[in-house]
């Protein structure tokens, strides 16, 4: 809405309106992830027809791709070469591709799942280490993080080998995203209502608590990390997991609000995209006036 801003104190924002511009006739349904690159292109990985939707900064159409491979679309990240890892917890496999839409590798089987805690059983989200080792949260039939190195052989795993939701350090109640930053391994065990830190190898280091069903975390260059809930609201933290900022209130397609909140990034003006899924079906831009 003209001449609203959101969030506080260093970080406010105002919404870009009517921001991503689709082809005539394409729609969202429901965008379950978004990454930015390093040129400031917006990817969208979303429910819809065209799996990933890419835009430039102002959000004109660049291209798509993904068509027919991806069956419920759920997580996304850059590897460390910039080609695209894309999670789908449909077909229970994890797939990279390069930007321009080629395929270059399959972790998992398509449409069988994992059993006892092996991967892949509905995974969520996926991250990259420095030395290239992919990081597998496999959140909704396993309460799992698995570990494959960058030409795909698998390393290790931990969290519960039956399945079964747990409370404890360490234990997982859907881990729905994942992220590394400066070594450390931060998970969104969303109904826990918290985010996990671990090392490389799996240890607990620390948890926040601070929000209701987290869904997806970025942490940016500056140690700034970008929450989204899918209560309907945007947190905005430091590393020590206090929050700077946030806004959201009850469930909303008013512009500007949330009706859950699922993917989130900021690009490198500090610019913040949050896409929705459920009944949101959408992707907003907020930038940065403060």
């Amino acid at each position: 809405m003209a001449g609203t801003t959101y969030g506080s104190g260093d970080f406010v924002y105002e919404l870009v309106p009517d921001w991503a511009k689709l082809p005539h006739g394409w729609v969202f349904t429901q965008v379950a992830a978004v990454a930015v690159d390093a040129d400031d292109n917006v990817y969208a990985f979303n429910r819809s027809e065209h799996p990933v939707i890419v835009f430039d900064r102002d959000g004109n159409f660049v291209r798509s791709f993904g068509e027919g491979n991806f069956p419920n679309a759920h997580g996304m990240c850059f590897a460390t070469d910039g080609t695209l890892w894309l999670v789908d917890n449909g077909d229970h496999t994890a797939k990279r591709y390069t930007t321009d839409g080629e395929h270059l590798m399959t972790l998992g089987t398509k449409d069988v799942p994992g059993e006892f805690g092996e991967p892949f059983n509905k995974p969520t989200d996926a991250t990259v280490a420095t030395n290239g080792d992919v990081y597998i949260s496999d959140g909704y039939g396993n309460t799992r993080v698995h570990v494959f190195s960058d030409s795909g052989e698998y390393k290790f795993s931990w969290g519960q080998t039956n399945g079964l939701p747990g409370v404890w350090h360490g234990d997982f109640n859907l881990p729905h995203n994942i992220w590394i930053h400066k070594e450390v391994v931060y998970v969104a065990d969303r109904e826990n209502h918290r985010v996990q830190l671990f090392d490389l190898e799996g240890k607990h280091l620390n948890t926040w608590t601070d929000f209701i069903q987290p869904t997806d975390i970025y942490i940016d260059d500056n140690d700034i990390a970008y929450v989204g809930e899918l209560r309907n609201r945007v947190s905005i933290a430091d590393l020590d997991g206090n929050v700077l900022s946030r806004w959201g209130r009850f469930p909303s397609k008013e512009p500007g609000q949330f009706f859950a909140a699922h993917g989130i990034w900021a690009d490198s003006h500090g610019d913040v995209y949050v896409g929705e899924v459920l009944e949101g079906q959408r992707l907003q831009k907020f930038r940065r006036v403060r």
